[in-house]
């Protein structure tokens, strides 16, 4: 068997895993009213089947005023039949299911209702602030902790894991860098332990010898002053071990800070990136110890764990991309693992942004709809022709493919990946790349037909007279109306990040979103000096906050200039002829490059053919409009599964 240790079983208390690999608690937006829904109960049953040794249910309030209506709670009695059913389902597959109880303290605050509550004072503004938990509230948390566990333990969960990172309330209460009371909760780091330490102790009260606690905890904050130490976490687990506590689940992150990048880190942060953090807890308390961070091959996780670092491993975002990872991975069929690429457009953002009504996954369509998304196979042989190679054309093509259509993929140029494939020439972006080939290569095995160097014409529809013609054919530069565009000097993102010209002295580029700051960074590398300037007022906003924060700490550190508000006139020999602030300037540098975004490519005259012959023509992805590839395979799933 490949990755023997992964898969190899552990007993913890009473409850024995069948692998290493563990489902971690991700938030999803999945509940409704703090209930579960079947929803969740598919989205689990897809990963119990997958593999997933353990499945930790996501964040589960314990006080019933805190907590936003999209979270699970068990705050009350009346939460524990659907906590059940959830259990039930995850049994009946198989699995073993855990569930992570939480408190959020500030995190709550996106819900209006939800009463915010914090380790000590907090200004909001000059004429509020939000006061430090009372002492008769710590008492009530300690006992919504406990009571919480009871009903953990009636829903038939296998484990509990308490929440004792990430700024949630004992997190804040254990961190110096966040608590600043003067009483016995407070100075000290055994003050400071004082109520995440009865917390475990009520909670381990409540629930069977038989039952293993888990704790979720920073292995060290990060940005935050007088933050916690990895020497002080050390001490607290083995304070938290004679407590009871079974397994610490070592992670990072705060949501106060930049120190959010660890929290849900994207591609630009290294893989296993803690997992050393994890290993000397082990070593220095001899605990089981659970490792998280970008574990998402197969042989990382079996390294890590052959080596002794850690005893489990959380697999959380390469599940949510490919729910058969862990079967694939077990049969060796690595070649057909869609690996999670770290974008967080569909987990993490879908978080913040109240226009994404849950997870999803931009690799993997189908999260979040998995009893919808099953695939139908069709009772017509209908042949279809897809224009354009990109993650589009792929994922419509792949899709109608494996229900049991005759599926011809034309792609224009000589390699499959669009889009995609140039953004993995982005810095620190080479598991797009990657991906982008490798989806490509499971395209053909899937037993699509590919054809490279071959753009769809009236002449070639007409040759292979399809039925459905399905345009996918992409974007292409804009190219604004500037005067002066066209001089020697000026390039676009295309030219940049493709070609990678050695672009010396300084170089103008026009465009802060994501597109212009790549072309930044890339021009850095080779120490050109680069200003990018923005017509908006701000920069990088169209990402999401955790690639937001690596991407402009690495422009800080190329020394790139930013400057919104200033609006492009003109390009000259001598520079760029900018407004800013009603005023006109000059810019002098030695280069430029646009990089403004996208515009469909022109499909008329295909349009117009279908149209004439009576064949179905759809448009997908940046065809459509020009957007996040998110949104692009999300259409070609959904076209694929309506047809």
């Amino acid at each position: 068997m490949m990755f023997q240790m992964l898969f190899s079983p552990i007993t913890i208390r009473q409850m024995t895993l069948k692998n290493r690999a563990i489902m971690p608690a991700m938030g999803t937006k999945f509940p409704k009213d703090n209930q579960v829904t079947q929803q969740l109960i598919d989205y689990h049953i897809a990963r119990v089947k997958g593999g997933s040794g353990l499945n930790i249910v996501e964040v589960t309030g314990v006080h019933a005023g805190s907590i936003p209506s999209h979270y699970l709670s068990l705050a009350e009695d009346r939460f524990i039949p659907g906590m059940q059913q959830l259990t039930a389902a995850i049994h009946e597959h198989g699995g073993k299911a855990g569930v992570q109880l939480w408190q959020g303290s500030i995190a709550v605050a996106s819900d209006p209702t939800a009463q915010v509550i914090v380790a000590s004072d907090m200004p909001i503004s000059p004429e509020y602030t939000i006061p430090g938990a009372s002492k008769e509230l710590i008492a009530e948390l300690i006992d919504c902790f406990k009571e919480a566990a009871r009903r953990a333990v009636e829903a038939d969960f296998d484990c509990i894991e308490v929440h004792l990172a990430h700024n949630y309330i004992l997190h804040s209460f254990l961190s110096g860098g966040i608590n600043r009371r003067t009483d016995e909760y407070g100075g000290s780091l055994e003050n400071r332990a004082r109520f995440p330490l009865a917390v475990i102790e009520a909670m381990r009260s409540a629930m069977p010898d038989t039952m293993p606690l888990f704790m979720r905890i920073d292995a060290h904050d990060d940005y935050l002053e007088n933050g916690l130490t990895i020497e002080e976490v050390i001490q607290f687990v083995k304070w938290a071990k004679e407590r009871g506590v079974d397994v610490v689940d070592v992670s990072r992150g705060n949501i106060i800070s930049s120190g959010l990048k660890y929290e849900v880190p994207p591609i630009d942060i290294p893989f296993a990136f803690n997992i050393e953090n994890a290993a000397r807890i082990k070593e220095e308390t001899g605990i089981i110890t659970m490792g998280v961070g970008r574990v998402n091959y197969p042989a990382l996780a079996e390294e890590i764990l052959a080596e002794g670092k850690v005893d489990l491993i959380g697999i959380g975002r390469a599940q949510l991309s490919d729910p058969e990872f862990l079967n694939k991975a077990k049969a060796g069929k690595l070649e057909d693992i869609v690996y999670c690429v770290g974008c967080n457009q569909g987990c993490y953002d879908a978080c913040e942004r109240p226009d994404i009504p849950h997870i999803t996954c931009l690799r993997n369509p189908a999260c979040g709809k998995e009893r919808e998304y099953q695939l139908v196979p069709t009772t017509e042989q209908k042949k279809i022709v897809v224009a354009g190679g990109g993650m589009a054309g792929m994922e419509v093509a792949m899709t109608l493919q494996e229900r049991g259509f005759q599926v011809i993929l034309c792609e224009a140029s000589e390699q499959l990946g669009g889009q995609f494939l140039l953004a993995g020439m982005a810095p620190r972006k080479q598991e797009m790349r990657e991906a982008a080939i490798l989806k490509g290569e499971q395209l053909q095995r899937a037993g699509v037909e590919v054809r490279l160097n071959t753009p769809v014409t009236e002449a070639l529809l007409k040759e292979l007279n399809p039925e459905i013609v399905i345009n996918a054919v992409g974007a292409q530069p804009l190219q604004p109306k500037i005067l002066g565009i066209e001089n020697e000097q000026v390039y676009n993102y295309v030219d940049i990040l493709q070609n990678k010209p050695q672009l010396t002295g300084k170089t103008i580029v026009i465009g802060g979103g994501l597109v212009g700051l790549e072309v930044a960074e890339t021009i850095a590398e080779t120490g050109g000096a680069v200003t990018v300037i923005e017509m908006t007022d701000e920069i990088a906003k169209d990402l999401g906050s955790t690639r937001k924060i690596t991407v402009m700490e690495q422009l800080y550190i190329d020394n790139v200039t930013t400057m919104t508000d200033t609006t492009c006139t003109s390009i000259t020999d001598q520079g760029v002829q900018v407004m800013k602030d009603g005023k006109e300037m000059l810019l002098e540098c030695d280069h430029v490059v646009v990089a403004i975004g996208s515009q469909s490519r022109d499909f008329k005259a295909i349009e117009d053919y279908c149209n004439a012959q009576g064949l179905d023509y759809y448009v997908i992805g940046d065809a459509l409009e020009p957007r996040r590839a998110l949104e692009a395979t999300a259409e070609g799933a959904a076209l694929a599964r309506s047809i």
